[in-house]
């Protein structure tokens, strides 16, 4: 799965309760604070591209017994670093070596 966009990304993390999610959020706030990076100079949103970027914009998951293979407590994680947004597009490939 792909996400389209430069500042969005997708993540696979745990999803037992919301304290893993928010401690993320928290740790690309001290990583990549806003407003220090030249591409603010542009748009203001120098801080979402890098996140993105670090994040990464696809994950592959194995689809086992027509299942996707997560864990019991993972889950897929659209990160959307620059909004809210109206309009985004997540692109899902399957491929099958059968």
């Amino acid at each position: 799965m792909y996400a389209q966009g430069a500042t969005a990304a997708i993540m696979i993390q745990e999803n037992w309760d919301d304290s893993v999610q928010t401690d993320v959020i928290h740790l690309l706030q001290k990583l990549i604070p806003s407003g220090v990076w030249l591409h603010d100079r542009q748009d203001g949103n120098g801080d979402a591209h890098l996140k993105a970027g670090l994040i990464g914009p696809s994950e592959t998951i194995p689809v086992v017994k027509g299942e996707m293979g997560l864990s019991t407590w993972q889950n897929i994680f659209f990160c959307e670093l620059d909004g809210p947004r109206s309009n985004r597009r997540v692109v899902v490939t399957i491929i099958s070596t059968e």
